[in-house]
């Protein structure tokens, strides 16, 4: 495998840190700068990116690198906040409140949000960071975000690179977390070679959030080095003439489209191991749009036995 072209360097530089964020690449050093710019200011941030990408790590960097520091940093998910924002703002009084999956926030809490200037319910000493795995205008044109709302808090938007663009990273990121378990339990447990090679073909889906996973299992699992790949690697599957080893999916050419996508959709749910909310955004497309896209399959099937 050529590394250059997946972004290794072959000479890694070590890791930096800023507040909460680790990274050497490139992509984080432009993370990095960004966060250092709008830091000091009370600017609302809008993060993008891939789950397990690190956007609440960001938003904690962006508290600790501002005069907000010492106040409290709050996260709330936005589809299951029971007290509603009232209380979120009131407890991040002085300090910033992270709105973590805006997409996912009822319409009433959105229009609740952008009411908060005029409204004597919420504490204005507040500064809002939002996050989002989705992409923020696909989700204004579905409908789940107002385009008022993205604009009151897109003032500052950063986008957070997924682990498979971030290259060296994936090893350092990977030695760190083992660094982190050998201390704590006074071991000197290392990765083997194959290991290493794992690390630089999987695709990580889930991000640093997978790869700190991963790591844990192995450590768990390890004696003296540790192996990667029985963790990650699925078993191949075979399915008329669909086959798919846990990343990858083969079709053959001349199959109709609609069969392909549903192996790509069949395969997808395989990965992630039913969870359709991942899958969904895996696959770039709504929820609702991938239950019914499942639930025609199912129908047709029906219709086939019948």
């Amino acid at each position: 495998m050529d590394n250059r072209r997946h972004g290794f360097s072959g000479q890694p530089q070590p890791l930096k840190r800023l507040g909460s964020l680790l990274g050497a690449s490139a992509a984080m050093q432009e993370v990095f700068r960004l966060i250092e710019r709008v830091g000091p200011t009370d600017a609302g941030v809008l993060l993008t990116g891939e789950s397990g990408s690190g956007k609440e790590l960001a938003a904690r960097s962006i508290h600790e690198c501002s005069a907000r520091r010492n106040g409290p940093f709050v996260a709330i998910h936005c589809g299951a906040v029971p007290s509603g924002l009232p209380e979120a703002f009131k407890g991040a009084q002085g300090g910033t409140l992270l709105l973590d999956e805006v997409c996912e926030m009822p319409p009433e809490m959105q229009t609740q949000l952008l009411r908060t200037d005029a409204s004597t319910k919420f504490v204005a000493d507040v500064r809002v960071i939002a996050s989002t795995n989705r992409c923020p205008l696909q989700a204004v044109q579905s409908g789940l975000l107002r385009e008022d709302l993205l604009y009151r808090l897109a003032v500052f938007p950063i986008e957070m690179p997924s682990l498979r663009a971030r290259g060296d990273d994936v090893e350092l990121l990977a030695e760190h977390f083992l660094a982190e378990l050998n201390a704590q339990a006074h071991t000197q447990k290392r990765l083997s070679a194959p290991a290493r090679m794992t690390l630089r073909q999987h695709v990580w889906p889930g991000n640093v959030r997978e790869l700190k996973n991963c790591i844990e299992r192995a450590f768990i699992l390890g004696d003296v080095t540790l192996d990667l790949a029985p963790l990650i690697a699925g078993g191949a599957a075979r399915d008329g003439d669909r086959i798919h080893d846990h990343e990858q999916l083969s079709i053959r050419v001349g199959s109709r489209i609609h069969d392909m996508e549903r192996s790509l959709i069949e395969a997808t749910l395989d990965y992630f191991k039913g969870n359709k909310r991942r899958a969904a955004d895996a696959l770039g497309c709504s929820l609702k749009t991938l239950y019914n896209k499942l639930n025609g399959y199912s129908q047709s099937q029906e219709c086939a036995n019948s």
